[in-house]
């Protein structure tokens, strides 16, 4: 497990098959510069390993989790059922069925089990990186600044794609 202590995010996957969309999320973090890791664990082939982090996270300085899986994808659960702090859930298409079957056993919890879902994919794994940052800037006006002006550059750049085709 790791142990630097200045880490405020892990980002979890259940596979390194996940990497390539899970990387979505650790370049919107390093843009910000957020400390993260990367944890690999399945909540069905490395249970011991699964709880060991989750129980292990906040004590670690950690203050926000998110997890890419695929297939029954249980593991953004499993790990939010272990820890107080906040997870976030990236569905990803790793079946026949799309990631339909991901997002369904991410986003549907049972009461007291919140996982804060995002979209299916590098989409998703980007806004849960966006969420995590905004979950931070509540304390960190820094980065609440930083926040404020990726939003205005999307503005800007929407600004000068209005303008290329009105030319």
């Amino acid at each position: 497990m790791p142990e630097k202590s200045d880490v405020l995010v892990s980002v979890v996957m259940g596979s390194d098959s996940d990497l390539p969309v899970m990387e979505e999320a650790a370049k919107i973090l390093e843009s910000f510069a957020v400390p993260y890791e990367l944890f690999l664990t399945s909540a069905h082939r490395t249970p011991e390993r699964t709880t060991t982090f989750a129980r292990g996270a906040a004590g670690r300085g950690i203050r926000v989790i998110i997890v890419g899986a695929g297939a029954a994808a249980h593991l953004a659960g499993v790990i939010a059922s272990q820890t107080p702090l906040p997870v976030i859930g990236v569905p990803i298409d790793a079946t026949a069925l799309q990631g339909l079957d991901a997002l369904l056993a991410t986003v549907q919890m049972p009461g007291g089990i919140p996982v804060a879902t995002m979209a299916i994919g590098k989409a998703g794994a980007k806004n849960a990186a966006l969420f995590a940052v905004r979950i931070l800037a509540g304390e960190n006006r820094e980065l609440a600044l930083r926040l404020e002006g990726y939003v205005a550059k999307m503005a800007e750049d929407v600004e000068k794609k209005q303008a290329n085709l009105s030319r």
